[in-house]
């Protein structure tokens, strides 16, 4: 069974025209799944509609037309409480790793924010209290796993390189155990070097936990090395999809050999 299906899914936003209001599609008859384990890459131009598909999924914004599950449950209709079991499932990387953290928070505030929110469910179900010591062990443990070191948790985010806050975004998203991470541009704005060490950790990661990705991006050299299947996304629709090796390999749509064409190979730099 999928992890993530969505069905048919379209979004439309209300848009002034001078007088009239008319509506304006940016997401149109979307179907796709992501199953267990794998890396699906969503790539397209700027304005594809890719993030705002991976908002729908994360349950951010409401599709106009069709339906998205998650773990076999309509997360656009799910109650409040299954609403917030399934948000600890999933968890987003953002783009910026600048504007992502919060610059009035330590790191050892950050990484345990989700920690803390979802102290009561948490307790719940491990039956254990989320003390203060605690919390800075798991944040310890968390900043290992993505190559910082504890002595980075008394630190503030403009202390850091881009990289490393990337990093420190990334242990963030891992801190509540998700089956999926949604991957927005995580590495856009690094360097090319960095941003290769950032994906080179993600395989790291999935390898390691188990982890599930819908892994965005413009760039096709990059979404073909970290992705299991790709689906090719154009001015709101889904041209085409596909597995990774054989879709860039034997690319159907001038629009999927347009991509490929448009950017470099990613370097190949361990983590």
């Amino acid at each position: 069974m999928p992890l993530v299906e969505v069905q048919s899914v379209c979004k439309s936003y209300p848009r002034r025209m001078g007088w009239r209001t008319v509506e304006q599609t940016v997401v149109e008859n979307v179907s796709l799944t992501i199953e267990p384990g794998e890396t699906l890459g969503l790539v397209g131009e700027s304005g594809s509609g890719k993030t705002t598909v991976a908002r729908m999924i994360l349950g951010l914004v409401a599709p106009t037309q069709g339906t998205i599950r998650v773990a076999d449950t309509d997360i656009h209709r799910a109650s409040a409480p299954e609403l917030r079991r399934l948000r600890r499932q999933m968890q987003p990387v953002f783009q910026d790793p600048y504007a992502a953290l919060n610059p009035r928070m330590n790191v050892l505030q950050i990484v345990t924010e989700p920690l803390v929110i979802h102290a009561r469910e948490l307790r719940r179900e491990s039956g254990m209290a989320s003390t203060r010591k605690t919390l800075r062990a798991k944040a310890a443990e968390l900043l290992g796993q993505v190559g910082l070191d504890a002595s980075a948790l008394a630190r503030y985010p403009h202390e850091f390189s881009g990289g490393q806050r990337q990093r420190i975004n990334i242990a963030r998203a891992l801190a509540l155990r998700p089956q999926l991470l949604v991957l927005d541009e995580p590495v856009s704005a690094l360097d090319v070097s960095v941003g290769a060490q950032i994906v080179n950790l993600l395989r790291a990661l999935q390898r390691e936990h188990g982890l599930t990705y819908l892994f965005i991006s413009h760039s096709m050299p990059l979404v073909r090395y970290l992705s299991t299947r790709i689906a090719v996304m154009q001015s709101g629709r889904l041209v085409e999809t596909g597995e990774a090796e054989a879709l860039c390999a034997n690319p159907l749509e001038p629009y999927t050999r347009q991509l490929l064409a448009a950017t470099p190979e990613l370097p190949s730099t361990e983590a």
